[in-house]
């Protein structure tokens, strides 16, 4: 059993998945940093000196002065300021994983075209696939017109 569990552990793909996962985790906190620490604070200047962190709605009817003070005193809040956040970090983070996705695809080498005599093209009675340079079709047996 250890055998078959270290064989599985060794496979290329289990451990790109594990460094991507671990990556991925460190990647999601410097994008947190970067929302909350540069982009939320001056947008909420912005906004007129709005604290997103502490945008909340008190959901017993009381009013606090922070989000903190509401957790403290137990109270059931609605934090849409912190939804907003994570809006934005996913949007982040989304958005350069796309960019490295493109990157990738740039660097792929392109396939090459099928050679002129062993590609296809379509019947046009019977819309199957038949060779370029058939002159009957296989499948309906038409006449074919030249082109």
């Amino acid at each position: 059993m250890f055998q078959e569990f270290r064989a599985f552990i060794m496979r290329g793909n289990v451990l790109d998945l594990a460094i991507a996962v671990i990556i991925g985790g460190a990647f999601g906190a410097i994008v947190n940093s970067l929302v909350q620490d540069v982009l939320m604070p001056p947008i909420g200047l912005i906004l007129g000196e709005v604290d997103f962190s502490n945008l909340f709605i008190s959901l017993s009817g009381d009013t606090y002065e922070s989000l903190k003070a509401a957790q403290d005193a137990g109270a059931p809040t609605l934090n849409y300021g912190l939804f907003i956040q994570g809006v934005i970090n996913f949007l982040i983070i989304a958005f350069v994983v796309f960019l490295i996705v493109r990157m990738a695809n740039r660097l792929q080498r392109p396939q090459p075209a099928p050679p002129a005599e062993t590609a296809t093209k379509e019947c046009p009675y019977c819309l199957s696939g038949i060779p370029r340079a058939a002159t009957r079709c296989a499948h309906c047996t038409s006449e074919l017109p030249v082109v």
